[in-house]
């Protein structure tokens, strides 16, 4: 058996993140379980347009999970035959801004080990908020940090790891050198 793959790929709004995701879950060769990670709201219109997109380039073939908090769980439960594609790390993060630092901080550890423990291989893809002007309230530089400090995290343990900009993706795994070593 080979061993299993931590892919992260990062990048800015509408730069192809996903796209490529999905390209590599497809070329996986494995059942593809798609781990939506946004909470659905049929009144907001163009947040269902987002979701429509995402759902039509999904082969049909594909499993989808709605799982906007227990990500750890799904980690946990996923078996190596499979491929994970979580879509997004950054809408996750959203989904959980209203815990306190320390319930947060419980949070990511739990999934970090489930993470380092899981046998199956997984390709997340996140969204990079850290390049503009620091957000002039509290939420926005809450959302910003943590956010950031999770997709660190997470690159210091996949392997390759992707910038997606302008519909380009660079394997930074082979142009640079990780931060930690």
């Amino acid at each position: 058996m080979t061993p299993r793959q931590i892919i992260l790929i990062t990048g800015a709004a509408r730069s192809g993140k996903s796209e490529w995701a999905e390209t590599l879950a497809k070329e996986m060769g494995k059942p593809v379980t798609y781990v939506a990670t946004a909470m659905v709201d049929e009144n907001d219109l163009e947040w269902q347009a987002r979701i429509d997109l995402h759902r039509l380039r999904r082969p049909a073939d594909w499993q989808t999970l709605q799982v906007p908090i227990e990500l750890g769980a799904i980690l946990a439960a996923a078996t190596p035959e499979q491929c994970l594609l979580v879509d997004s790390l950054g809408t996750w993060v959203a989904n959980l801004l209203d815990r306190d630092d320390s319930i947060w901080h419980d949070i990511t550890i739990s999934l970090l080990d489930c993470l380092q423990q899981t046998k199956v291989d997984t390709i997340f893809v996140a969204e990079e908020t850290g390049w503009g002007v620091v957000p002039a309230y509290k939420t926005g530089r809450l959302f910003r940090d943590r956010l950031g400090n999770l997709v660190r995290q997470i690159g210091a343990i996949a392997n390759p790891v992707y910038l997606v900009t302008g519909g380009h993706v660079l394997n930074l795994s082979l142009l640079g050198k990780p931060l930690n070593q």
